[in-house]
C-alpha cells in the first residue's frame, strides 16, 4: 500500500474554472490493471455533503483518463468526463433531499477529488486516500461585477462582464420555487452578457394574505426591471433579451407578446407554458397553477406516486398568451418527461399559433427525450422530486426525467442557449457600434 500510495498521481485540469467548463481527471503511475475508485465530495454552504464515485481499472501504462476510460460502476457508468459532478448524491448522514446549489456566487464551489484502492461503494471517510486534489468551480469569472438593484421597488442583482461595455443585456427569471437565485445570471455575465435577476416571489408571499393578494407583482414590476436595464450606462439600450425557467418562462412569454415598454430582441423559455390568465398578476398565475397541487400523493420515501398534470391547454383565449404577437426570435426548451407542466403540449400549441400568425420562422424548439422540468446549466445534476414553497405552504413537486438523459440535455441546451443569445444580441450589436 505504501508504494502504491506514493506512486499514484492525480491531476485535474483546469483545477479552477467556471461551473460549465469541463475538466480532465487523470490518474497516473498506478500499477497496470490496478482497480481504483475515484470519488468526489462537496460540502454545501449549509454543511451537508454530496458525493459521487466511479470504478476504474488502470491500463497497461498505469493510467486512467476519465475523458476516455469507462466507469465500470458507481454513481454513473461509461465514459462520462463530468460524471463526478452531475451524479452527486447526498452523502450518508446528510439531510435528505439536498442538491448541488450555490447561494453566494462570489465564492467558489469546492470539490475534493480522491483516489481509493479497489472498487469501493461506501465508507470513504474511513478509508485512506491514495491521492486527492481540490478543484474550484465558479459562477463568476474574474472581473465580473455584482451590483445589487433596488430601483423602482425591485429586489434584484445585476451582473456586469469585465470591461467598460457597452454590453448586451438579459433579464433572467427563475421559477416560482425560489426568491432570488444568482447563479445563472452570474454565469451569463461570465460569458459576456449583462444579466439581471430579480426576486418576484418574495414580494408576492409578503402580500399573499392581504386583500391585494400579491398583485403588486404584475407586468409593471417586470417592465420596471427592463427599464432599469435599458437605462444603465454600460448596457446597450437597443439589445435586450429575456430568459425564463418555469414561472419565469410564463412571464417571458407575456413580456415578449404584450410589452410596449421594451421590444425584446430575443427570448428563451425553458420548461414553461404560455397558458396563464393573460390579464392577471403573478398571484393569479400561481393560483391557477397550484389548484391541482392537493392531488399529488407521495409514499413514505417522499416519492410521488400519483398526480395530475397542471395547466391543461385551454380553448379560452383569455387563458393563453397570444404568441402570434411575438416579433422576436423565440427559443423553447422542452423536457419530454416534464412531470410538472405539460410543456410538450404547450410547445405544440405555440407552434400552431405562430404558424397561423405567420411568424413561425421566429420559433426554435429544442425537445429532449427522458428530460424533466429543471433544465439548469450543465453539471448541476438531476432532481426528480423536491419540496417548493409557492405561497406559504410547501408542496411536493415531481420534476421528471432520467438522470443521464437529463444531464446531457442540460449540457446541450446551455450551449445552444449561449449561441442563440450571441447570434441575436451580439450580432445586433455589431451593427450598432455608434451606441
Amino acid at each position: 500500500m505504501d508504494s502504491e500510495r506514493c506512486n499514484v498521481k492525480l491531476s485535474v485540469y483546469p483545477s479552477r474554472g467556471l461551473v460549465d467548463e469541463k475538466f480532465t481527471v487523470l490518474v497516473q503511475k498506478a500499477p497496470p490493471g490496478f482497480q481504483m475508485t475515484i470519488h468526489a465530495l462537496h460540502q454545501s454552504e449549509d454543511g451537508n455533503s454530496l458525493e459521487a464515485f466511479a470504478h476504474y481499472t488502470a491500463d497497461a501504462c498505469g493510467t486512467i483518463n476519465l475523458s476516455e476510460d469507462p466507469s465500470m460502476g458507481g454513481t454513473y457508468v461509461g465514459v462520462e468526463p463530468m460524471g463526478l459532478l452531475w451524479s452527486l448524491k447526498p452523502a450518508p448522514g446528510s439531510k435528505p433531499g439536498i442538491r448541488l446549489s450555490k447561494k453566494n456566487v462570489q465564492t467558489p464551489m469546492e470539490f475534493t477529488i480522491s483516489v481509493y484502492k479497489g472498487h469501493q461503494t461506501e465508507g470513504f471517510v474511513d478509508q485512506v486516500q491514495l491521492a486527492c486534489v481540490v478543484v474550484e468551480r465558479w459562477y463568476m469569472a474574474p472581473g465580473v461585477r455584482r451590483v445589487p438593484i433596488t430601483e423602482g421597488g425591485l429586489i434584484g442583482v445585476l451582473f456586469l462582464p469585465p470591461g467598460s461595455g457597452p454590453f448586451p443585456r438579459v433579464l433572467d427569471l427563475w421559477g416560482g420555487g425560489v426568491d432570488l437565485l444568482e447563479t445563472r445570471s452570474a454565469l451569463l455575465a461570465s460569458h459576456g452578457f449583462a444579466s439581471m435577476t430579480i426576486n418576484y416571489m418574495d414580494p408576492f408571499r409578503k402580500k399573499a394574505e392581504t386583500t391585494e393578494a400579491g398583485k403588486i407583482v404584475n407586468n409593471q414590476y417586470f417592465e420596471t426591471a427592463l427599464r432599469v436595464l435599458q437605462q444603465h450606462p454600460q448596457i446597450l439600450s437597443s439589445s435586450i433579451g429575456m430568459l425564463g425557467l418555469s414561472f419565469g418562462a410564463s412571464v417571458t412569454f407575456k413580456m415578449a407578446a404584450y410589452s410596449d415598454v421594451v421590444k425584446l430582441k430575443c427570448a428563451v423559455c425553458i420548461s414553461g407554458s404560455h397558458v396563464q390568465p393573460v390579464d392577471g398578476s403573478v398571484a393569479d398565475l400561481i393560483e391557477y397553477c397550484t389548484k391541482n397541487a392537493s392531488k399529488i400523493r407521495v409514499n413514505t420515501d417522499n416519492q410521488v406516486i400519483t398526480r395530475d398534470l397542471l395547466l391543461p391547454i385551454p380553448t379560452d383565449p383569455t387563458m393563453k398568451v397570444d404568441v402570434g404577437r411575438v416579433q422576436c426570435p423565440l427559443l423553447l426548451i422542452v423536457g419530454e418527461d416534464d412531470q410538472n407542466w405539460p410543456v410538450s403540449e404547450s410547445a405544440q400549441d405555440i407552434k400552431e399559433m405562430m404558424e397561423r400568425a405567420g411568424n413561425s420562422h421566429l420559433l426554435t424548439i429544442l425537445s429532449y427525450p427522458n428530460t424533466g422540468h429543471l433544465i439548469n446549466p450543465p453539471y448541476s445534476g438531476h432532481v426528480l422530486v423536491s419540496t417548493v414553497t409557492y405561497i406559504v405552504k410547501p408542496v411536493i413537486s415531481l420534476w421528471g426525467g432520467e438522470m443521464v438523459a437529463h444531464c446531457r440535455a442540460q449540457e446541450d441546451a446551455w450551449r445552444k442557449i449561449l449561441v442563440f443569445l450571441m447570434e441575436n444580441l451580439f450580432v445586433h450589436n455589431s451593427a450598432n457600434t455608434s451606441e
